[in-house]
């Protein structure tokens, strides 16, 4: 069984695209591209279910056509519709020897600490929508927004999934 902290969300399938079972896909992140892996995770009636992908090709910079293993017709495909999808984490961390950030979504879940005040929380969301990348922290029940740029970033523990910024003076 698949659980929530095993994956991390990429994107979401929009609407059928032609009759052999395409289905257009609206991407946060392109790590599907950058990183091998076989599927994508599908969140269908709250079960996270592995697809896999027979092939894609880009439309856009966020925007993708996906033909999935078994889906071949639009009926089939219309049922992936407004369907959130996930990636694999253990793509990800099976490249342990790279220090490259695959993607910020994949921050999600760690535990962040600082070296001067200590745990800030755990990461529980991002916010790409600006130039700025912020990290959505969240401690009992507060909520900080943290730059997330690499020179705050101290230490990367993917196995522990924590975190060691060091926040320059005032900005929490």
């Amino acid at each position: 069984m698949i659980k929530k902290d095993d994956v991390f969300k990429i994107g979401i399938f929009n609407k059928p695209h032609g009759v052999k079972g395409e289905i257009s896909f609206t991407f946060t992140d392109d790590i599907f591209d950058r990183v091998e892996a076989e599927y994508l995770i599908c969140l269908l009636n709250g079960i996270l279910v592995p697809f896999f992908i027979e092939e894609y090709r880009f439309r856009s910079d966020t925007t993708a056509l996906i033909k999935l293993e078994g889906v071949d017709t639009s009926e089939k495909a219309r049922m992936f519709t407004n369907v959130e999808v996930y990636f694999p984490k253990k793509f990800v961390e099976e490249e342990e020897e790279t220090e490259d950030i695959p993607t910020w979504n994949f921050f999600i879940g760690f535990k962040v600490k600082d070296v001067r005040y200590g745990d800030l929380g755990e990461i529980v969301d991002v916010d790409d929508s600006t130039m700025n990348v912020l990290f959505a922290i969240e401690k009992d029940g507060e909520e900080i927004l943290l730059p997330a740029h690499e020179e705050f970033m101290v230490k990367l523990d993917k196995k522990k999934r924590l975190l060691t910024v060091d926040v320059p003076e005032g900005l929490l």
